[in-house]
């Protein structure tokens, strides 16, 4: 499988996991990770976030909203 379709598969899992996480709908998640360029930091920390488990790239996923001041309301911290 190549690089991006790998990606791809951890953007969608990701966006899955924070709809199960955060009790959102998934379209509400992907509207969220569109507004605040969360595909784009995926993309570019794959690097790193391919050796983690999905758990622990939500948490990144989650300080990397915080400090973008992101607006929303999911419940998290």
């Amino acid at each position: 499988m190549n690089k991006n379709l790998q990606i791809t598969y951890m953007q969608a899992r990701l966006i899955r996991l924070a709809s199960e996480e955060w009790n959102l709908s998934i379209k509400t998640v992907a509207g969220i990770f569109a507004k605040n360029n969360v595909f784009q930091f995926i993309r570019e920390c794959f690097g790193i976030f391919h050796a983690e488990g999905d758990y622990a790239v939500l948490d990144n996923i989650v300080e990397y909203l915080n400090n973008k001041g992101a607006d929303f309301d999911a419940g998290i911290s």
